[in-house]
């Protein structure tokens, strides 16, 4: 089920979580959103909400040029990563790339992530295509859980 049904049956919205297990590897799994309340928010009619905990936040809007490539780093903290245009890719330590776009959601949490032998920390992502990409990300002012999936 997609965010996008309208029946009364809760949604659920999927997103990305590059998280860092206890060796210090980097890995990206499927999770869920999925505690979504039909609920109005002031006068407008219910909609469905999925209420995250409260926590201090810093929204910044980044764009990637056509070609860019940000070589091996860790997220600078806990954030949500929204495209708002273009395609970007991540690729985590374990080898996964997954490729992203309009539409996508992405949870960056891999703080703790430990240098292989051949100098792999966190993830690498980059730019795809002839255009660049315009990404929200929303940082979260607490601490990693190094779990995949906790958000939900």
């Amino acid at each position: 089920m997609s965010a996008s049904e309208t029946n009364n049956s809760s949604p659920k919205v999927r997103y990305w979580h590059l998280w860092t297990d206890d060796a210090g590897v980097s890995h990206q799994v499927r999770c869920e959103l999925d505690k979504f309340e039909l609920k109005g928010v002031g006068n407008a009619a219910p909609q469905w909400n999925d209420k995250q905990d409260r926590s201090d936040a810093t929204v910044v809007i980044t764009v990637q040029p056509v070609g860019w490539i940000g070589e091996w780093h860790e997220n600078p903290a806990p954030q949500w990563i929204v495209p708002l245009s273009g395609r970007w890719w991540v690729e985590s330590m374990d080898g996964a790339r997954i490729e992203m776009g309009p539409g996508d959601l992405s949870l960056g949490e891999d703080q703790g992530s430990i240098a292989s032998a051949d100098g792999r920390r966190g993830h690498r992502s980059g730019t795809i295509g002839n255009e660049p990409a315009v990404l929200m990300t929303v940082q979260l002012h607490v601490d990693p859980v190094h779990r995949p999936g906790h958000f939900r």
